[in-house]
Protein backbone atom coordinates (compact mmCIF):
# COMPACT_ATOMS: atom_id res chain seq x y z
CA UNK A 1 0.00 0.00 0.00
CA UNK A 2 1.46 3.15 -1.17
CA UNK A 3 0.39 6.36 0.20
CA UNK A 4 -0.24 9.30 -2.18
CA UNK A 5 -2.23 11.74 -0.24
CA UNK A 6 -3.22 12.19 3.53
CA UNK A 7 -4.93 14.76 5.65
CA UNK A 8 -3.28 15.33 8.27
CA UNK A 9 -6.32 18.16 9.46
CA UNK A 10 -8.58 15.40 10.22
CA UNK A 11 -7.61 13.93 12.56
CA UNK A 12 -6.98 17.04 14.88
CA UNK A 13 -10.16 18.57 14.39
CA UNK A 14 -12.68 15.02 14.90
CA UNK A 15 -12.68 12.06 16.48
CA UNK A 16 -13.10 8.87 14.47
CA UNK A 17 -15.70 6.37 14.75
CA UNK A 18 -15.18 4.28 11.97
CA UNK A 19 -13.29 3.89 8.51
CA UNK A 20 -14.54 2.26 4.64
CA UNK A 21 -12.52 1.74 2.05
CA UNK A 22 -14.19 3.51 -1.54
CA UNK A 23 -12.72 3.15 -4.65
CA UNK A 24 -12.53 6.88 -6.81
CA UNK A 25 -13.44 7.61 -10.49
CA UNK A 26 -10.34 9.00 -11.91
CA UNK A 27 -9.54 10.43 -15.57
CA UNK A 28 -6.75 9.49 -17.26
CA UNK A 29 -4.75 13.14 -16.05
CA UNK A 30 -5.55 12.64 -13.09
CA UNK A 31 -4.53 8.92 -12.52
CA UNK A 32 -0.52 10.02 -14.03
CA UNK A 33 -1.20 13.31 -11.84
CA UNK A 34 -2.03 11.17 -8.62
CA UNK A 35 0.90 8.73 -9.21
CA UNK A 36 3.15 11.73 -8.89
CA UNK A 37 1.93 12.56 -5.96
CA UNK A 38 -0.11 15.75 -6.85
CA UNK A 39 -2.81 15.46 -4.83
CA UNK A 40 -4.09 17.51 -1.64
CA UNK A 41 -7.09 16.46 1.09
CA UNK A 42 -6.78 19.03 3.27
CA UNK A 43 -10.09 20.99 2.83
CA UNK A 44 -11.90 17.79 1.15
CA UNK A 45 -15.06 16.15 2.68
CA UNK A 46 -17.38 13.54 1.34
CA UNK A 47 -21.19 13.87 0.21
CA UNK A 48 -23.91 11.49 -0.14
CA UNK A 49 -25.98 13.13 -2.96
CA UNK A 50 -29.51 11.15 -4.30
CA UNK A 51 -27.47 8.01 -3.24
CA UNK A 52 -24.49 8.09 -4.37
CA UNK A 53 -21.54 9.20 -2.20
CA UNK A 54 -18.67 11.95 -3.85
CA UNK A 55 -15.58 13.35 -2.78
CA UNK A 56 -15.79 17.12 -2.88
CA UNK A 57 -12.91 20.19 -2.51
CA UNK A 58 -10.29 17.24 -2.73
CA UNK A 59 -7.14 18.88 -5.11
CA UNK A 60 -4.91 16.75 -7.70
CA UNK A 61 -3.15 19.15 -9.64
CA UNK A 62 -2.75 19.08 -13.28
CA UNK A 63 0.42 18.12 -14.96
CA UNK A 64 2.37 20.01 -17.50
CA UNK A 65 1.76 17.23 -19.95
CA UNK A 66 -1.53 17.27 -19.68
CA UNK A 67 -3.61 18.76 -22.80
CA UNK A 68 -5.64 21.88 -22.43
CA UNK A 69 -9.01 20.45 -23.67
CA UNK A 70 -8.77 17.44 -21.29
CA UNK A 71 -8.16 19.16 -18.19
CA UNK A 72 -10.65 18.30 -15.49
CA UNK A 73 -11.47 20.47 -12.66
CA UNK A 74 -9.12 20.56 -10.03
CA UNK A 75 -11.37 20.74 -7.33
CA UNK A 76 -14.01 19.08 -8.98
CA UNK A 77 -16.70 16.18 -7.35
CA UNK A 78 -15.25 12.39 -8.03
CA UNK A 79 -17.53 10.02 -7.41
CA UNK A 80 -16.41 7.22 -4.73
CA UNK A 81 -17.35 3.69 -5.23
CA UNK A 82 -19.06 1.63 -2.58
CA UNK A 83 -21.69 -0.77 -1.65
CA UNK A 84 -25.29 0.30 -1.69
CA UNK A 85 -25.72 -0.86 1.92
CA UNK A 86 -22.32 0.75 3.37
CA UNK A 87 -23.71 4.15 1.75
CA UNK A 88 -27.03 3.83 3.33
CA UNK A 89 -25.71 3.01 6.55
CA UNK A 90 -23.37 5.96 6.37
CA UNK A 91 -26.35 8.29 5.17
CA UNK A 92 -28.22 7.27 8.30
CA UNK A 93 -25.35 7.75 10.53
CA UNK A 94 -25.00 11.36 9.27
CA UNK A 95 -28.72 12.32 9.25
CA UNK A 96 -29.70 10.73 11.78
CA UNK A 97 -26.75 11.01 14.36
CA UNK A 98 -25.36 13.90 13.31
CA UNK A 99 -22.19 12.42 12.65
CA UNK A 100 -19.46 14.02 9.38
CA UNK A 101 -17.73 12.29 6.22
CA UNK A 102 -14.05 13.21 5.85
CA UNK A 103 -11.50 11.69 3.43
CA UNK A 104 -8.53 10.39 4.92
CA UNK A 105 -5.34 9.03 2.74
CA UNK A 106 -5.84 8.27 -0.96
CA UNK A 107 -3.73 5.39 -1.25
CA UNK A 108 -2.43 2.65 -4.04
CA UNK A 109 -3.63 -1.02 -2.72
CA UNK A 110 -1.99 -4.42 -3.61
CA UNK A 111 -3.89 -4.08 -7.33
CA UNK A 112 -2.51 -1.06 -8.35
CA UNK A 113 -6.25 0.66 -7.42
CA UNK A 114 -6.61 4.13 -6.13
CA UNK A 115 -8.89 3.57 -2.81
CA UNK A 116 -10.03 6.54 -0.68
CA UNK A 117 -10.04 5.70 3.27
CA UNK A 118 -13.03 7.83 4.56
CA UNK A 119 -14.41 8.01 7.92
CA UNK A 120 -17.11 8.76 9.95
CA UNK A 121 -16.48 11.08 12.39
CA UNK A 122 -17.68 13.25 15.11
CA UNK A 123 -16.42 17.14 15.48
CA UNK A 124 -13.88 17.53 18.70
CA UNK A 125 -14.67 20.88 20.66
CA UNK A 126 -12.09 23.14 21.92
CA UNK A 127 -11.16 21.24 25.13
CA UNK A 128 -10.95 17.72 23.42
CA UNK A 129 -8.17 19.22 20.84
CA UNK A 130 -6.48 20.55 23.58
CA UNK A 131 -6.60 17.10 25.73
CA UNK A 132 -5.51 15.18 22.69
CA UNK A 133 -2.30 18.25 22.03
CA UNK A 134 -1.42 17.39 25.57
CA UNK A 135 -1.43 13.65 25.12
CA UNK A 136 0.51 14.06 21.83
CA UNK A 137 3.25 16.14 23.67
CA UNK A 138 3.54 14.25 26.81
CA UNK A 139 4.03 10.60 24.54
CA UNK A 140 6.36 12.38 22.57
CA UNK A 141 8.37 13.53 26.33
CA UNK A 142 7.63 9.80 27.22
CA UNK A 143 9.34 8.50 23.96
CA UNK A 144 12.75 10.49 24.20
CA UNK A 145 12.98 10.30 28.16
CA UNK A 146 12.95 6.30 27.65
CA UNK A 147 15.54 7.11 24.56
CA UNK A 148 17.86 9.28 26.57
CA UNK A 149 17.44 6.53 29.23
CA UNK A 150 18.66 3.58 26.93
CA UNK A 151 21.35 5.37 25.70
CA UNK A 152 22.42 6.02 29.11
CA UNK A 153 22.25 2.20 29.75
CA UNK A 154 24.87 1.25 27.67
Amino acid sequence: MKEIAKNKKALHEYSIIETYEAGIVLKGSETKALRMGRANLKDSFVRIIRGEIFLLNAHIAHLATTHSHYRPDERGARKLLMHRKQIDKLFGSVTRDGYTLIALTIYLNDKNLFKVRVALAKGKNLHDKRETLKKKQADLEAKSAMKNFNKFQQ
